[in-house]
């Protein structure tokens, strides 16, 4: 009789198939959550015409993507730019790039969910809009999503999986049903793609951090967490080559699919001024053109792809605490460490994301969170760069693995074309007036990233000094 391979107690388990592997990083990315979420502020501040920088981000973060697949072909371990810093920089470095990312998912975990409560989860369920509700429901969906995560991988791989295919499949069947509706109704008009809407006229509208760069913020805030598929490559088969491929094809796919979404929603408009107003234009455009019960059926598909973000974020995040402490770099690194022999789950790790899920729910106002969640958008970017840099400075001395993913010669002008859309994307962030609070909220956490940094390579320096043995990790 064949015998199950054992797996090594503390060590995650090889679960996740090539379309789960993928599902995990277009589940983060998530187009139907990005667009649901942020079509309203493209049509207030640039107009419908506002969709097609979309595009554009859709490119230069599938430059970017490429650069980390580089990384993810190499270095297979939980902790992605951790990991790759640590080993490939030094591990000073490699902490750096660990507190940002930790900031960035524990923010995106909360931010995910509470829109989750207030977006779509009351409206399906006809709850009037109360911020102590949507609190509520946002530490209740948290709860559930560390239950799952702890509980198996396989089945977040799955709930992933079946998301995802639920998200394609609903866009797919929108956009056919939209245009037929505009073709047979004769209401919206293909003329909305180059309209400028309710912003006609308005003063400051191509300036720098005015309205049509303010577009920007739905790809940039959309098209990233592509690289949760790298978190998880512990538990993927086959990661050298899984891995690298749903990271590019994720960008790719959720670039297209979210681009025929947004020209389907835009030709659909019938009255661009009222949508404008609505508060939740997509909603209102299923509504006007669909009925009632298409709008119902966008409302469930919706939360449960908001549902599959929020999960894999705090499956990723507790990989992140997981693979620091293991280095022996994060508090109470020796429980943080800790694998369940039965589920080969980093249970603590995970109780530790959901715990700071709820503090954020308790402990901020309301303007602070929404601030919180806002400087969230930045921390990506600002990471995505520091990978690129890292891989520019490192490139000449990464070994190639036979049959891994890679570029070739196209590597280094593909990285320094990322490297010139990163710059741009970040500038694009940081002009508006509205950015200060969020820009200094960044320099915040970076401060208290070095206090708690300080303090380790005090009480600590040999975590910081040399690089934990790992044949997986060989180059």
């Amino acid at each position: 009789m064949a015998q199950t391979p054992t797996v090594p107690e503390g060590q995650l388990r090889r679960t996740l198939g090539p379309f789960q592997v993928f599902a995990a990083s277009f589940a983060f990315i998530s187009v139907a959550v990005g667009v649901f979420g942020t079509y309203d502020d493209v049509l207030v501040n640039a107009g419908p015409v506002g969709i097609w920088l979309w595009a554009l981000a859709a490119v230069g973060q599938t430059l970017v993507a490429l650069v980390v697949a580089q990384f993810a072909a190499r270095i297979s371990l939980a902790g992605s730019s951790y990991q790759w810093a640590s080993r490939l920089a030094n591990p000073k470095i490699g902490w750096g790039f660990g507190w940002l990312t930790l900031c960035w998912l524990a923010i995106a975990a909360v931010a995910v969910d509470n829109a989750m409560a207030s977006q779509a989860f009351m409206p399906l369920f006809g709850i009037a809009p109360d911020e102590d509700t949507a609190r509520l429901l946002t530490v209740a969906f948290l709860l559930v999503q560390a239950i799952l995560v702890i509980a198996s991988t396989r089945i977040v791989g799955m709930l992933n999986a079946g998301a995802v295919g639920v998200e394609l499949a609903v866009v797919a069947v929108l956009v056919i049903a939209l245009l037929i509706a505009v073709l047979v109704s004769g209401s919206g008009s293909p003329d909305n793609l180059a309209s400028r809407g309710v912003t006609d006229g308005a003063p400051h509208y191509f300036a720098v951090g005015g309205g049509l760069m303010l577009a920007m913020l739905m790809g940039l805030g959309t098209l990233v967490g592509f690289d949760s598929a790298a978190n998880l490559a512990e538990e993927a088969e086959d990661p050298y080559r899984t891995v690298p491929r749903a990271i590019v094809g994720s960008v790719v796919a959720a670039g297209v699919v979210g681009m025929l979404f947004l020209v389907a929603l835009t030709v659909a408009i019938d009255d661009i001024p009222r949508v404008s107003r609505s508060g939740s234009p997509v909603a209102a455009i299923m509504r006007d053109q669909l009925g009632a019960v298409f709008e119902k059926v966008l409302l469930v598909a919706i939360t449960f792809s908001f549902f599959a973000a929020g999960l894999v974020t705090v499956a990723v995040g507790a990989r992140l605490i997981f693979a620091m402490a293991r280095d022996g770099r994060f508090p109470a690194d020796r429980v943080m460490r800790r694998v369940n022999p039965r589920t080969r789950t980093p249970i603590p790790a995970t109780i530790l994301m959901f715990g700071v899920g709820v503090v954020l729910m308790i402990a901020l106002p309301g303007d602070a969170l929404i601030e919180l969640i806002t400087a969230s958008t930045l921390l990506p970017v600002l990471l995505y760069g520091l990978v690129v840099v890292l891989y520019l400075a490192v490139r000449g001395r990464l070994a190639r693995r036979e049959g891994a993913f890679e570029l070739g010669r196209l590597e280094l002008p593909v990285a320094i074309a990322a490297l010139a859309w990163l710059v741009f994307a970040l500038f694009v962030l940081v002009t508006p007036d509205e950015a200060l609070v969020p820009v200094l909220i960044v320099c915040g956490l970076i401060v208290a990233g070095a206090v708690f940094f300080a303090g380790l390579w005090i009480l600590r320096p040999e975590a910081l000094e040399v690089e934990p043995a790992d044949d997986e990790a060989a180059l």
